[in-house]
């Protein structure tokens, strides 16, 4: 086997308020350089050898595979328009989910968009739709490779054939049709150049007009930075347009990177947008009124809001004479945590989260202004609701649901009746979870704070601190990492004596705001020790010991995962950092750093600073320490963290370590940050992070 490549070292020596760090691989920022590339072509030729050897790999993979095949369909982004349902179907055996029509509940599902069947060097994945209002049209985008740049094309569904005209640059979509069907609003990213700076990418971000059959180059911009002097916008701000099929109302809403947080405006009607740098737009909210979600009915919003109550409650004001401190209190703060609200004919649909279970509640909207009391809807098991569609027109919902041991379902909700019933549209899975057990339970943090944990195992587990052991932790933006979800592959580690665990830390939102805000900027310490006092109740409890303990985090899960491995590394066997953020003190100079500068802070203040020091763990790495196994990815494409966070804290790690352990690098060359990936992507990277912790924990 192939040695595997040493990094050259180079450092890089920089003193902000008067902290002093050395960058070893700053070179590596030049991620585009023939250097890097080959460093990382090396890399992942190396690792994919490396695994490939593990004697149980190809048996994983294999049972991995055949419980995919068995886990049944999934269902998401269902979308009803008038007795038409548009929804992403996901089948077991399939790559890639597809777009599937169907004409009323009980109708044949007709595909309309088939990722799988597209040819071309790498995969093609659809990454949004919208129908239009009349169903005749869908506009939707695809990208390759996991890359999430998406191009706009819009479908024909009786005929299946796609429209002339298509719309590059426009990732995450945000299309709201006209009324008519006959044109749409869209986001666009600005045309950029090879000389762009990366942190200007998503600078200045439009919302246009096109109508059908014209030239999208030319569609008229309707709302953007310095357009109209009654919508204020930032450079960096994500704008976009809501309009509503029960009202004329719209709203202008500006995303401020990744905060919660909204500012939106309203105008009474579209024909405002005719001349839209003079547009009358009256500001409804702004981020101090902590507003982060809303819906509408006629001259009425109703505004989700963590103000004066951190797990949220709803308020409703009108939209000719918004008053919010004067707001009508709809539906009052609780221990429950108020996810999502939706009008529904006349009703007011809430999406909770109750005790980490997933809950509804109705509101009656009355004629006059007023409203009924919330009454809890009974539904048909305990567990997470995944997402809730409602028709605006009528009291109709959909909501797709699921346990740790039962495979999703979808039920339509006659909301009047309070009454859910079974679509029929996904049979139960095939995967035989009977043996399987979960747990929820509760670790006690350093400060004291206890900290939801879910377990998950087989039956009839020996707690005999022997037992192959993956926790895993996230904690940021207030996301919340669903305590109860169905997901088959996972029997394959059941099977073999494995134990699941799932963090649910400070930083996330399973206790609304104040989760979030516990854990977040300068908190985000407590975020790794949450995540440490969940790793030693599972040590303590008998669970494991730390010869079988692996952690895992994700994307911005690398602030527990890397934290915790640098400042106990006696505590693990591996930790396993896929796609992660490691190098927080240079990430806001990647593309997708200055959306993400409110929740984890800018170098370019003493507070920000401070805060992205105490997230950042690649230059807490020391030389000669014992330090675990690890395995971490990157994708290629990924443009939410860019491939050298991944290859910094791998070559810092290799050269650092003193355990002899392996460090390994995955490279997916044709993927990105998990978005967009095949299901046989996703079986192979399972294989072989299982894989290779059942051999290091074999080891000790």
């Amino acid at each position: 086997m192939a040695k595997q490549p040493v990094a050259r070292v180079e450092v890089v020596r920089e003193t902000h308020y008067g902290f002093t760090w050395d960058d070893p691989y700053r070179w590596m920022e030049d991620w585009h350089g023939d250097e890097l590339k080959e460093w990382v072509t090396a890399q992942g030729q190396y690792t994919e050898e490396y695994l490939n050897n593990l004697p149980q790999r190809e048996a994983l993979l294999k049972r991995i595979n055949e419980l995919s095949q068995m886990g049944g369909a999934e269902i998401s982004a269902i979308k009803p328009v008038k007795d038409r349902f548009f929804y992403l179907r996901h089948e077991s055996g399939e790559g890639l989910a597809k777009l599937v029509v169907r004409d009323g509940l009980d109708g044949t599902e007709k595909v309309l968009i088939d990722p799988n069947t597209m040819q071309g060097e790498v995969h093609t994945a659809l990454d949004w739709f919208f129908p239009s209002p009349d169903g005749k049209l869908v506009a939707y985008g695809l990208s390759q490779g996991g890359s999430e740049e998406s191009v706009l094309y819009i479908l024909e569904v009786e005929t299946g054939a796609n429209r002339p005209e298509t719309i590059s640059r426009t990732r995450f979509g945000m299309i709201n049709w006209l009324a008519d069907s006959g044109g749409f609003f869209y986001r666009r990213n600005p045309q950029t150049t090879p000389e762009t700076p990366e942190t200007e990418r998503y600078h200045k971000m439009k919302v246009h007009l096109h109508r059908l059959g014209e030239d999208p180059e030319s569609d008229k911009v309707v709302l953007g930075y310095g357009l109209n002097p009654n919508f204020e916008l930032s450079v960096t701000d994500f704008p976009y347009l809501a309009t509503f099929a029960n009202s004329d109302w719209v709203l202008g809403v500006a995303v401020h990177g990744v905060l919660n947080e909204l500012t939106i405006y309203a105008l009474p009607s579209l024909a405002e947008l005719d001349a839209p740098e003079k547009a009358a737009w009256v500001k409804l909210c702004d981020i101090e009124e902590g507003v982060t979600g809303y819906a509408v009915k006629g001259d009425t919003v109703y505004l989700r809001t963590h103000k004066g109550a951190l797990r949220y409650k709803v308020i409703a004001t009108s939209l000719a004479q918004p008053d919010l401190a004067n707001a009508r209190l709809v539906l009052p703060p609780s221990e429950a945590v108020i996810r999502g609200i939706f009008v529904s004919g006349d009703y007011l649909l809430s999406q909770d989260l109750d005790a980490g279970l997933g809950k509804l509640r109705r509101v009656k909207l009355n004629a006059d202004g007023t409203t009924g009391e919330p009454e809890a809807i009974q539904l048909p098991f305990e567990g997470t609701i995944l997402e809730v569609a409602a028709e605006a027109e009528k009291p109709v919902a959909f909501f797709v649901t699921t346990a740790w041991t039962v495979s999703q379902r979808v039920y339509r909700l006659d909301i009047a009746e309070g009454t859910p019933g079974d679509t029929g549209w996904l049979a139960p899975a095939a995967v035989d979870f009977s043996g399987v057990e979960a747990h929820e339970v509760f670790a006690t943090s350093k400060d004291g704070v206890q900290v939801p944990l879910s377990i998950i195992h087989k039956k009839g587990l020996k707690l005999d601190g022997r037992n192959p052991t993956l926790l895993m932790g996230y904690g940021n933006y207030g996301l919340i990492v669903y305590p109860s979800a169905f997901n088959p592959v996972n029997l394959a580690w059941y099977e073999l004596g494995g134990v699941m665990a799932v963090g649910h830390i400070r930083g996330g939102g399973e206790y609304g705001k104040e989760w979030h805000l516990a854990g977040q900027n300068l908190n985000k310490q407590k975020n790794v020790d949450d995540f440490i006092a969940c790793a030693e109740y599972l040590v303590e409890k008998g669970y494991t010991s730390q010869p079988y303990l692996a952690g895992e985090g994700v994307s911005g899960g690398g602030i527990p995962s890397g934290n915790s491995l640098v400042q106990r590394p006696d505590l693990w066997a591996v930790m396993v950092m896929k796609v992660a953020v490691t190098n927080f003190l240079r990430f806001e100079f990647t593309e997708n750093g200055p959306p993400n500068i409110p929740e984890f802070g800018t170098i370019t203040n003493e507070e920000g600073f401070l805060a992205l020091q105490q997230a950042d763990s690649y230059h807490e790495v020391k030389n000669g320490v014992n330090y675990p196994a690890a395995f971490i990815t990157t994708g290629l494409n990924d443009p939410r963290v860019v491939v050298w966070q991944a290859t910094k804290m791998a070559a810092r790690l290799q050269a650092a370590s003193a355990s002899g352990k392996p460090i390994l690098l995955r490279v997916e060359k044709h993927g990105g940050h998990g978005m967009g990936s095949t299901r046989f992507q996703v079986n192979a990277e399972l294989a072989d992070k299982l894989a290779f912790l059942l051999d290091q924990f074999k080891k000790d």
